[in-house]
């Protein structure tokens, strides 16, 4: 059967769901790690297949502790990079065990001596919110990004999971997932990590700053009842263009709102940009939700508790004090 036509085509399907297996901007980091290691195997006289743990116990030491002019990396850097070559590794058909002593004692070294607390970005509040939207124009781009902003705040959503909805489902090959208004808010169906999941976003107390009232009004005026809920429009920003926006867009729309509304304006500009990421819309709403601890973990998708207190910038701490119920 070799060569089948019908062989073939399953290969490529196969080839395309292995790529789905994993978000685009995750293959995209694991390539580019493959690339690295390659290259550094070939400065140093040795080749990446088939796996050697003391090689690759000596690549990583390279990226903590570099002996030519790279700056060395971050721990959770270092872990992604491991991360990426084993998954380059059994795309090749080989198993990389990262247990073994030449790579887990290594690992765990660089850890101890060079860990250090993650650096969080800060969390964009209500407050912050709306004097971010407030600062957009009024033609048919500011009422697309005040949409993003506010259903992105509201829903506690990824960059991805902004630009990737579809206001209908299987609209388009590349949907990250599709959205229902109902007369009480809308639904978003998004194909997350773990699998679908549902958020709910509920009707604001106002139009102006009510996410789905934002969101039927761009979706009204734009014109959209079928595809990406999110275009491009022309540099004018009165008229919409077919492409999907890229999350990058979110990313700088953030950043720039933020300098224009004069948030955090006793920093520096090159501080205040740093602050603030796509991720800052999820802890701004983790942060300022006024709700029961599990509602925020399940509208934000996290399969525990602990990694929705991650999102939390400001949470009521020291309310369950073991201290005074020992007695002391």
């Amino acid at each position: 059967m070799a060569g089948s036509g019908t062989l073939d085509r399953l290969v490529d399907t196969a080839r395309d769901y292995a790529r789905a297996a994993t978000a685009e901007n995750t293959n995209k980091a694991y390539t580019a790690d493959w690339k690295h290691f390659a290259r550094w195997c070939r400065l140093k006289g040795t080749d990446p297949l088939p796996p050697s743990p003391e090689m690759i116990g000596l690549y990583l030491t390279d990226l903590a502790a570099p002996t030519g002019p790279s700056p060395a990396l971050s721990v959770s850097t270092i872990d992604r990079r491991l991360s990426g070559l084993a998954w380059a590794y059994a795309q090749r058909g080989f198993a990389l065990d990262r247990k073994d002593r030449h790579i887990a004692t290594v690992l765990a070294g660089i850890r101890r001596k060079h860990a250090r607390p993650p650096v969080q970005k800060e969390a964009i509040l209500p407050e912050d919110i709306l004097a971010m939207v407030a600062t957009l124009p009024h033609d048919l781009r500011g009422l697309r990004d005040r949409a993003i902003l506010l259903i992105g705040f509201a829903g506690g959503l990824r960059r991805s999971e902004i630009v990737g909805l579809d206001t209908g489902k299987d609209d388009t090959p590349d949907s990250g997932g599709w959205i229902e208004i109902l007369e009480d808010g809308a639904v978003l169906m998004l194909n997350a990590k773990t699998g679908w999941r549902e958020v709910e976003i509920g009707r604001g107390s106002s139009d102006q700053t009510c996410p789905v009232s934002t969101l039927e009004q761009w979706l009204h005026f734009a014109k959209i009842d079928f595809g990406p809920v999110f275009v491009r429009t022309s540099r004018d920003g009165k008229k919409t263009l077919d492409a999907r926006l890229s999350d990058k867009h979110v990313a700088r729309l953030i950043k720039q709102t933020v300098l224009n509304s004069g948030i955090r304006a006793e920093l520096p500009e090159k501080d205040r940009l740093a602050l603030f990421s796509g991720h800052s819309l999820r802890a701004g709403l983790a942060s300022s939700a006024e709700v029961d601890e599990r509602y925020v973990q399940k509208h934000l998708g996290h399969a525990s508790a602990e990694m929705t207190r991650r999102y939390q910038r400001r949470r009521d701490r020291f309310r369950v004090n073991l201290t005074k119920a020992v007695g002391l």
